[in-house]
């Protein structure tokens, strides 16, 4: 049986196996009278409690008190039960067995043997109420499951559509002009990282705020406040990262203040060493045709304020490529194609093996809302 197919029937299954069993304990309780075997089960309860507090003092030679309250609670407990409570000859019985002057602790061992003829229905509505839990659980996990199941269903609708692509599409045509582009912006980062303060560099950050579709991770607040108020904040990022190398003695004769450089650069070390030009490149595979367009019009707002104007003569003709719609997206499918489906999803793909997993998955999600739907809640 395959995965689709085994997911099918565990998931469907499980739903209706949990809630046949609900029903099963549910009718179980019912035919007892759900009130009476609630009512055994709260006697049954404060009885062992009972025992398990005074078993100590009440027995041998114990606290005379506590004997004394631990024979008025427990009488009362089993005198106040319906006559017609089921079980009820297991509370007298055990009430017999610490009916005496003097308690030992047999007498608590047969007073708990007695209960014990009780513990059916206990355990009947404890049954109950777990079936109730296990059912529920299972309600949530068919959602689950369904989450799975569109997740999983849009991959392989996409694996469908790239199936479709043309595979031998001039793909260099777009690569050849984003290539050179990402090429040209992570140089131009890497000369501006080197040469700028920090404080100009994280200010250039912070500007970056303003475009959503340049995503630069922003610094700390207090690491901007740092370069911005310190003098030190007007040396490179490489330069305070190599002063918060140094030991406090040695930083003292670089640094304006070698407290705060070691708290504020320190600190954020992970930050400040990961900050590149990843989030300023287009990227392989492009983006869609419409970001793409948007993306260049903001990445052309906030390299220029760093990049030389072949970087961004090279952006221009990135935003070029975007012109004729079907042209782009034609090859930019053959482009994610190409990125995306490896020699197995190739072979998955010829074989059908993907359809049929996209039926079985359509099929089992089917099964699951109507079961779902058919079966009530908890």
């Amino acid at each position: 049986m395959s995965e689709p197919a085994t997911r099918r029937f565990d998931s469907v299954e499980r739903l209706r196996t949990a809630h046949e069993r609900l029903e099963e304990l549910r009718s179980g309780v019912d035919d007892r009278g759900e009130d009476d075997v609630e009512t055994v089960a709260e006697t049954y309860r404060s009885a062992q409690r009972l025992l398990d507090r005074y078993v100590d003092d009440a027995t041998g030679t114990g606290d005379f008190k506590s004997y004394v309250e631990f024979r008025g609670e427990f009488a009362t407990l089993v005198e106040d039960l319906p006559d017609d409570l089921p079980r009820r000859e297991a509370f007298e019985d055990a009430l017999d067995a610490v009916d005496k002057r003097r308690l030992n602790q047999s007498d608590f061992d047969r007073a708990r043997e007695a209960l014990a003829r009780a513990e059916d229905l206990v355990d009947l509505l404890d049954d109950r109420d777990d079936a109730r839990e296990t059912y529920r659980e299972a309600r949530i996990d068919a959602r689950d499951r369904i989450d799975e199941i569109d997740e999983r269903t849009a991959e392989l609708e996409r694996l469908l559509e790239l199936g479709d692509a043309d595979l031998d599409a001039p793909v260099e045509q777009l690569r050849e002009p984003i290539e050179a582009y990402d090429e040209s912006v992570r140089k131009a980062f890497r000369e501006y990282r080197e040469t700028a303060s920090a404080c100009e560099l994280l200010e250039f950050v912070e500007h970056t705020r303003a475009f959503p579709l340049v995503d630069l991770p922003r610094p700390s607040e207090n690491l901007l406040a740092y370069v911005r108020e310190s003098p030190d904040g007007e040396e490179p990022i490489p330069a305070l990262l190599e002063y918060a190398d140094y030991s406090r003695s040695k930083l003292e004769h670089y640094a304006a203040d070698a407290d705060a450089l070691k708290r504020s650069v320190a600190t954020e070390r992970t930050y400040l060493e990961r900050l590149d030009a990843d989030p300023l490149t287009v990227g392989w595979p492009p983006p869609e045709r419409g970001v793409l367009r948007w993306r260049v019009v903001e990445l052309r707002k906030v390299v220029d304020r760093f990049a030389p104007e072949d970087a961004i003569a090279k952006l221009r003709e990135v935003r070029a490529l975007a012109a004729d719609a079907e042209r782009y997206e034609r090859l930019r499918d053959a482009a994610v194609a190409t990125h995306r489906l490896d020699a197995d999803s190739r072979e998955r793909l010829a074989s059908g093996e993907v359809g049929d997993e996209l039926d079985a998955l359509r099929e089992e999600r089917a099964a699951l809302e109507a079961t779902l739907e058919e079966l009530p809640e908890p």
